[in-house]
């Protein structure tokens, strides 16, 4: 068959190449972080963190401190143009504890171990000069890791992922609910924050599993049975939905049976991650790329590992790593996209 895409056609590209597998986890990979244009970081149930040169695969350093499983990773980069940049990342663990680490040394910068539950995600708000921890409640934390606020116990599901809005808002995923929380500095002159809750959102039929913001207007949740929801990020209406947005069998030249044997693991969005233009999931074994303005998957890689691909991260370059439970980290190189009509094309059946 011909790799020409003829106009009108809406065949799904394939435009992964496969770079690299990189190996060294001893158990499975659950987060990537980017560094710089150069260096990316995978953890995962080893409890071990590695850096990675993200052109060779070359393993830069292994960062052991944790003692149990890696539950979350986010670049701690300072925000002070006064201060030397210092590539950091912040890493939380089923241990308890939260670890800050200097990239090029490899060494531990700080470390906090006051938590009563486990934290499962991580997000630091640069414009507030602050960071989050969610786990069963939401902690705000300076730099120097001093806790300066926490909500009250929210649920015992907890807070599964975060992620920074306008106006000084943050989404939190809890179970099937989005809550919007703002935060404001108290006005006496300390440090003190509050955190307020601003509005629920119950839009979703199955726990939220992935957040991702796409640019200062939308973000973008994914759930466990495969939804996916475009979200306003000034006014937190809904902008679009789509049920089995990776649903390729409306495709030409997909054999819709394959539906029958897919379970909800199979369907499940794992990860989400935003170009600005398109969102890259991770969904089952695959990733699919799928094109906001266009509202449907343009580009698809099915099967990119052999099992679940739990975190994906889109490089600056035309790379993307992907991580899963088998334990792998995998670089992938996305070929140049395919002009596509700007507004679509008369079919002639009117």
């Amino acid at each position: 068959k011909s790799s020409v895409q003829t106009i009108g056609e809406e065949q799904i590209q394939n435009p992964y190449t496969e770079l690299l597998v990189l190996k060294g986890h001893q158990d499975i990979v659950r987060f990537l972080v980017q560094i710089d244009d150069c260096r990316f970081a995978s953890a995962g149930d080893d409890g071990i963190i590695f850096l990675w040169n993200a052109q060779t695969g070359e393993k830069l350093h292994e960062l052991h401190g944790h003692t149990h499983k890696i539950t979350a990773v986010a670049p701690f980069s300072s925000s002070d143009v006064t201060e030397e940049k210092t590539d950091l990342i912040i890493t939380a663990s089923a241990d308890r504890t939260v670890i800050v680490w200097d990239c090029t040394s490899g060494r531990q910068v700080q470390k906090v171990s006051c938590f009563h539950s486990t934290v499962k995600c991580l997000t630091v708000l640069q414009r507030l000069n602050v960071w989050l921890s969610g786990g069963s409640d939401l902690c705000v934390w300076n730099r120097k890791l001093d806790l300066l606020c926490k909500t009250s116990h929210l649920t015992d599901a907890g807070i599964s992922a975060l992620v920074e809005l306008p106006k000084n808002c943050v989404a939190a995923a809890v179970g099937k609910e989005l809550i919007i929380f703002r935060l404001s500095a108290t006005n006496n002159g300390s440090e003190g924050w509050n955190i307020i809750e601003v509005k629920r959102l119950v839009d979703h039929q199955d726990n939220i599993s992935s957040l991702v913001s796409v640019n200062d207007l939308t973000f973008v949740t994914g759930s466990h049975i495969g939804e996916l929801i475009v979200w306003d990020a000034l006014d937190w209406t809904k902008q679009a939905s789509e049920c089995n947005f990776w649903d390729s069998s409306v495709h030409p030249g997909v054999q819709p049976e394959i539906k029958l044997s897919q379970s909800p693991h199979e369907t499940s969005v794992q990860h989400l991650t935003s170009d600005k233009e398109c969102v890259f999931a991770a969904v089952g074994k695959g990733i699919y790329v799928y094109n906001l303005q266009m509202k449907r998957v343009i580009a698809c890689q099915r099967t990119a590992h052999d099992s679940s691909v739990l975190h994906i991260e889109k490089l600056s370059n035309r790379q993307l790593i992907s991580c899963s439970e088998d334990g792998s980290v995998r670089i992938w190189e996305l070929r140049e996209k395919q002009q596509l009509p700007a507004e679509p094309v008369p079919t002639g059946l009117l």
